[in-house]
Protein backbone atom coordinates (compact mmCIF):
# COMPACT_ATOMS: atom_id res chain seq x y z
CA UNK A 1 0.00 0.00 0.00
CA UNK A 2 1.21 3.22 -0.91
CA UNK A 3 1.57 5.79 2.09
CA UNK A 4 0.63 9.69 1.58
CA UNK A 5 1.69 12.34 3.64
CA UNK A 6 1.43 12.20 7.36
CA UNK A 7 2.41 8.62 8.28
CA UNK A 8 4.55 8.01 10.78
CA UNK A 9 6.73 11.20 11.56
CA UNK A 10 9.85 9.40 12.91
CA UNK A 11 10.54 7.19 10.71
CA UNK A 12 13.80 7.90 8.15
CA UNK A 13 12.65 8.65 4.63
CA UNK A 14 14.75 8.45 1.58
CA UNK A 15 13.60 11.17 -0.88
CA UNK A 16 14.40 10.59 -4.40
CA UNK A 17 15.38 14.04 -5.64
CA UNK A 18 16.20 16.23 -8.99
CA UNK A 19 16.71 19.82 -8.59
CA UNK A 20 13.21 20.20 -10.01
CA UNK A 21 10.16 21.94 -8.17
CA UNK A 22 8.33 19.05 -6.96
CA UNK A 23 10.72 17.16 -5.26
CA UNK A 24 12.46 19.88 -4.15
CA UNK A 25 8.93 21.03 -1.99
CA UNK A 26 8.58 17.23 -0.51
CA UNK A 27 12.01 17.18 0.68
CA UNK A 28 10.90 20.20 2.66
CA UNK A 29 7.58 19.37 4.09
CA UNK A 30 8.70 15.69 4.84
CA UNK A 31 11.31 17.35 7.36
CA UNK A 32 8.84 19.91 8.70
CA UNK A 33 7.37 17.03 9.86
CA UNK A 34 9.88 16.02 12.00
CA UNK A 35 10.62 13.20 9.57
CA UNK A 36 14.43 12.09 9.33
CA UNK A 37 14.60 13.44 5.41
CA UNK A 38 17.87 11.71 3.22
CA UNK A 39 17.78 13.18 0.30
CA UNK A 40 19.08 11.14 -2.48
CA UNK A 41 20.21 11.67 -6.43
CA UNK A 42 20.62 9.29 -9.34
CA UNK A 43 23.57 10.83 -11.87
CA UNK A 44 22.51 8.79 -14.86
CA UNK A 45 24.69 10.75 -17.44
CA UNK A 46 21.70 13.05 -18.73
CA UNK A 47 22.08 16.14 -20.15
CA UNK A 48 21.44 18.42 -17.79
CA UNK A 49 22.47 16.60 -14.65
CA UNK A 50 25.84 19.16 -13.36
CA UNK A 51 23.40 22.00 -13.50
CA UNK A 52 20.62 20.20 -12.20
CA UNK A 53 23.63 19.36 -8.87
CA UNK A 54 24.19 22.33 -8.48
CA UNK A 55 20.80 23.96 -8.18
CA UNK A 56 19.48 21.28 -5.68
CA UNK A 57 22.84 21.67 -3.19
CA UNK A 58 22.32 25.40 -3.36
CA UNK A 59 18.69 24.30 -2.84
CA UNK A 60 19.23 22.08 0.24
CA UNK A 61 21.97 24.29 1.94
CA UNK A 62 19.11 27.42 1.80
CA UNK A 63 16.49 25.13 3.62
CA UNK A 64 19.23 23.37 5.52
CA UNK A 65 17.46 21.80 9.34
CA UNK A 66 18.14 19.09 11.65
CA UNK A 67 15.89 17.22 9.52
CA UNK A 68 17.33 16.65 7.00
CA UNK A 69 20.64 14.60 6.22
CA UNK A 70 23.33 15.52 3.39
CA UNK A 71 22.85 14.76 -0.20
CA UNK A 72 23.40 11.31 -1.33
CA UNK A 73 24.52 10.73 -5.01
CA UNK A 74 24.56 7.30 -6.76
CA UNK A 75 25.75 6.19 -9.84
CA UNK A 76 23.62 4.45 -12.49
CA UNK A 77 25.03 5.00 -16.05
CA UNK A 78 22.02 4.97 -18.84
CA UNK A 79 24.55 5.71 -22.14
CA UNK A 80 24.55 1.48 -22.44
CA UNK A 81 20.69 1.37 -22.65
CA UNK A 82 19.53 4.78 -23.79
CA UNK A 83 22.15 5.03 -26.43
CA UNK A 84 21.26 7.94 -29.09
CA UNK A 85 18.33 9.18 -26.88
CA UNK A 86 18.40 13.05 -26.96
CA UNK A 87 18.34 12.94 -23.41
CA UNK A 88 22.33 12.40 -23.73
CA UNK A 89 23.83 13.46 -26.73
CA UNK A 90 23.55 16.76 -28.07
CA UNK A 91 20.53 15.73 -30.56
CA UNK A 92 17.36 18.61 -30.19
CA UNK A 93 15.26 18.46 -27.22
CA UNK A 94 11.37 18.62 -27.42
CA UNK A 95 10.41 22.15 -27.09
CA UNK A 96 7.57 23.89 -25.45
CA UNK A 97 5.01 23.00 -28.39
CA UNK A 98 5.79 19.36 -27.56
CA UNK A 99 3.58 17.36 -25.41
CA UNK A 100 3.78 15.12 -22.37
CA UNK A 101 5.06 12.04 -23.97
CA UNK A 102 8.09 13.83 -26.16
CA UNK A 103 9.65 14.14 -22.60
CA UNK A 104 9.32 10.38 -21.38
CA UNK A 105 12.90 8.94 -20.20
CA UNK A 106 11.77 5.08 -20.56
CA UNK A 107 11.80 2.79 -17.40
CA UNK A 108 13.23 5.94 -15.36
CA UNK A 109 11.33 5.05 -11.96
CA UNK A 110 11.78 1.77 -12.49
CA UNK A 111 15.70 2.24 -13.28
CA UNK A 112 15.90 4.94 -10.19
CA UNK A 113 13.49 2.99 -7.51
CA UNK A 114 15.37 -0.09 -7.91
CA UNK A 115 18.88 1.35 -6.93
CA UNK A 116 17.59 3.99 -4.20
CA UNK A 117 15.68 0.76 -2.56
CA UNK A 118 18.60 -1.13 -2.68
CA UNK A 119 20.43 1.65 -1.11
CA UNK A 120 18.07 2.02 1.62
CA UNK A 121 17.22 -1.49 2.31
CA UNK A 122 21.24 -1.82 3.01
CA UNK A 123 20.96 1.52 5.91
CA UNK A 124 17.63 0.38 7.53
CA UNK A 125 15.75 3.29 5.61
CA UNK A 126 12.16 1.84 5.50
CA UNK A 127 10.45 4.72 3.42
CA UNK A 128 11.42 5.88 0.03
CA UNK A 129 9.41 9.33 -0.93
CA UNK A 130 9.02 10.32 -4.41
CA UNK A 131 7.36 13.95 -5.92
CA UNK A 132 4.84 12.85 -8.39
CA UNK A 133 2.16 14.62 -9.14
CA UNK A 134 -1.72 13.79 -10.05
CA UNK A 135 -2.06 13.47 -13.94
CA UNK A 136 1.50 11.67 -14.62
CA UNK A 137 0.79 9.95 -17.52
CA UNK A 138 3.38 7.59 -17.48
CA UNK A 139 2.63 3.73 -16.83
CA UNK A 140 5.44 4.06 -14.47
CA UNK A 141 4.17 6.51 -12.43
CA UNK A 142 0.79 5.18 -11.50
CA UNK A 143 -0.56 3.81 -8.33
CA UNK A 144 -0.96 0.18 -10.19
CA UNK A 145 3.04 0.13 -10.97
CA UNK A 146 4.40 1.33 -7.29
CA UNK A 147 2.27 -1.14 -5.54
CA UNK A 148 3.48 -4.24 -7.88
CA UNK A 149 7.43 -2.94 -7.22
CA UNK A 150 6.64 -2.10 -3.56
CA UNK A 151 5.85 -5.76 -3.24
CA UNK A 152 8.41 -7.02 -5.73
CA UNK A 153 11.27 -4.99 -3.93
CA UNK A 154 9.81 -5.93 -0.24
CA UNK A 155 10.19 -9.83 -1.62
CA UNK A 156 13.73 -9.14 -3.52
CA UNK A 157 15.26 -7.38 -0.49
CA UNK A 158 13.71 -9.81 2.43
CA UNK A 159 12.54 -6.55 4.72
CA UNK A 160 9.53 -3.93 3.75
CA UNK A 161 10.02 -1.39 1.31
CA UNK A 162 7.52 1.46 1.44
CA UNK A 163 7.16 3.70 -1.31
CA UNK A 164 5.39 7.00 -0.16
CA UNK A 165 3.45 9.35 -3.23
CA UNK A 166 2.64 12.76 -1.08
CA UNK A 167 1.66 14.80 -3.93
CA UNK A 168 -0.32 12.00 -6.10
CA UNK A 169 -3.00 14.13 -5.84
CA UNK A 170 -1.29 17.69 -5.69
CA UNK A 171 -0.73 19.60 -9.14
CA UNK A 172 2.19 21.95 -10.05
CA UNK A 173 0.85 24.79 -9.32
CA UNK A 174 -0.92 23.25 -6.22
CA UNK A 175 2.85 22.01 -5.14
CA UNK A 176 4.37 25.58 -5.90
CA UNK A 177 1.63 27.26 -3.33
CA UNK A 178 2.42 24.67 -0.81
CA UNK A 179 6.35 25.59 -1.30
CA UNK A 180 5.76 29.78 -1.58
CA UNK A 181 7.55 30.30 1.63
CA UNK A 182 10.56 28.17 0.19
CA UNK A 183 13.56 29.25 -2.15
CA UNK A 184 11.76 28.21 -5.44
CA UNK A 185 14.21 30.68 -7.47
CA UNK A 186 16.97 27.65 -6.57
CA UNK A 187 15.36 24.93 -8.03
CA UNK A 188 15.60 23.76 -11.72
CA UNK A 189 13.78 22.30 -14.21
CA UNK A 190 15.25 22.23 -17.56
CA UNK A 191 15.85 19.79 -20.45
CA UNK A 192 18.82 21.79 -22.03
CA UNK A 193 20.50 24.85 -19.55
CA UNK A 194 22.18 27.24 -21.29
CA UNK A 195 25.13 27.36 -18.87
CA UNK A 196 23.95 27.64 -14.91
CA UNK A 197 20.30 28.74 -16.41
CA UNK A 198 17.12 27.80 -18.07
CA UNK A 199 16.95 27.80 -21.62
CA UNK A 200 13.66 29.28 -21.40
CA UNK A 201 12.37 26.80 -24.88
CA UNK A 202 12.48 23.27 -23.93
CA UNK A 203 9.01 21.53 -22.76
CA UNK A 204 10.03 21.61 -18.71
CA UNK A 205 10.67 25.73 -18.95
CA UNK A 206 7.49 25.75 -20.72
CA UNK A 207 5.91 23.50 -17.99
CA UNK A 208 7.52 25.50 -15.25
CA UNK A 209 6.30 28.94 -16.56
CA UNK A 210 2.35 27.60 -17.22
CA UNK A 211 3.06 25.92 -13.47
CA UNK A 212 4.01 29.73 -11.69
CA UNK A 213 1.06 31.37 -13.65
CA UNK A 214 -1.48 29.51 -12.85
CA UNK A 215 -0.48 29.17 -9.05
CA UNK A 216 -0.30 32.64 -9.79
CA UNK A 217 2.84 33.65 -8.18
CA UNK A 218 5.42 35.87 -9.42
CA UNK A 219 8.09 33.37 -11.63
CA UNK A 220 11.46 33.92 -10.23
CA UNK A 221 13.23 31.87 -12.76
CA UNK A 222 16.19 33.50 -14.87
CA UNK A 223 15.37 32.24 -18.17
CA UNK A 224 17.87 32.54 -20.93
CA UNK A 225 15.24 33.31 -23.69
CA UNK A 226 11.47 34.74 -23.14
CA UNK A 227 9.14 33.35 -25.82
Amino acid sequence: MITKLGGSSQKTVGVLVSGGLDSAVLVAELAKQAKPVVPIYLRGGLRWESVELWWLRRFLRAVSRDGIAPLVTLHLPLGDAYRDHWSLNGGPVPDARSSDQAVYLPGRNLLLCGKAAVFCALRGIPQLALGLLHGNPFADSTPAFFVAFEQAATQALGQPVTFLTPFARLSKPQVIRLGRRLPLALTFSCLNPRGRFHCGVCNKCEERRQAFRAARMKDPTEYRREL
